[in-house]
Formats: C-alpha cells, structure tokens, sequence
C-alpha cells in the first residue's frame, strides 16, 4: 500500500530535522583553535621536538644553533613524536579499537621506519657525495656545487626519543582535558 504524506507532516519532519542537525555558523573560536584533541597533541609534540633539537645539538656540539629548529633530523625525531601522539591521541579519545586508531597506527609505523631506515641511509649517502667532490680537482666541474644535506634521517635511538615524548604529550593533552 502506498503511503500518502501530507503538508503537515513535511513540515513538522522538516522540523525535527532542524532541531537535529544545527545550520548555524561555527563559532569564530573554533574556526582559529578547533577543539581536535589528537590534531592539537601532534602539532604540540611537533613543536616541541623542534624546539629540544636547540638544546640537544647544544648538548652534542656545545654551540647554540635556532637553524635547527626547521631543520630535519636530529634529536628528538619531531616526526616520530607527531605520529606518536596523534595515534595516541586518537586511541585514548576512540578506544584501540576504532579504524581511525588502527590507519594512525600503521602511518605511525611507516613514518618511523623511513626516518630510521631511508632517510638515515640517504643521508649518510650524501656525507659520502660530499666527501668525495671535496677530493675532486679544482677545475672539475662538479667542484663548485652546493653540499647536499646530510642530517636528513634518525638514528633508533632519536626515533624512539621522538615516539616518548609524543607519547607523553598525548597523554598530557588527555589527562588535562
């Protein structure tokens, strides 16, 4: 049998749906600062394994250097501490059940072993290019190119550096929430 719907009740489940779903514009304090637990722990832990890098290089090398703030490589491994917290982040906010645990996760994972495995390698690979058109004649004409960079990768220790501390500010951020 067929259902016949009338005006009236078009417009009261019009009604209901607007009372369910709010068109009213977001807040002007979420457009600046959305309330993402996991999207602010990652930015933070990022933050914050850059600004170690100045006082672990200072440790190292006995010299202060702000360059390595924007620099890659290094310790803490800022990246190792991004994945680390967001993952957390969105286990502790979603339960180690959820799909959206399991894809961080798994980036987590990629994202660390290329820092500790590609990245690490390619850099120790350019060391060696650098070394070597140093040795090359003055009238080569490789001679005279721009070094490439070498501090691309992390050691494990760095990469596992980075995944504590992005560990601890997710659990800062949850625990403060």
């Amino acid at each position: 049998m067929d259902e016949v719907i009338t005006v009236g009740d078009a417009v009261s489940l019009r009604g209901r749906q607007a009372s369910t779903f709010s068109m009213s514009p977001p807040s002007s304090s979420s457009l600046f600062l959305p309330n993402n637990l996991p999207l602010i722990s990652a930015f933070l832990a990022f933050a914050l394994a850059q600004f170690l890098k100045i006082f672990t290089t200072w440790y190292k090398e006995k010299r202060w250097d702000s360059k390595r703030m924007l620099d890659s490589g290094g310790m803490p491994s800022s990246h190792s501490a991004t994945v680390t917290a967001l993952a957390l982040a969105i286990g502790l906010q979603e339960g180690a059940g959820s799909p959206s645990f399991a894809i961080a996760v798994v980036l987590a994972c990629i994202v660390m072993y290329d820092a500790s495995g590609v990245r690490l390698h390619a850099g120790r690979q350019a060391e060696l290019l650098n070394q070597i058109v140093c040795e090359f004649p003055p009238d080569h004409p490789l001679s005279n190119v721009r070094p490439l960079r070498e501090l691309l990768g992390h050691t494990p220790f760095q990469v596992v550096a980075g995944a504590i501390l992005g560990s601890i500010v997710a659990y800062l951020m949850r625990s403060s929430d």
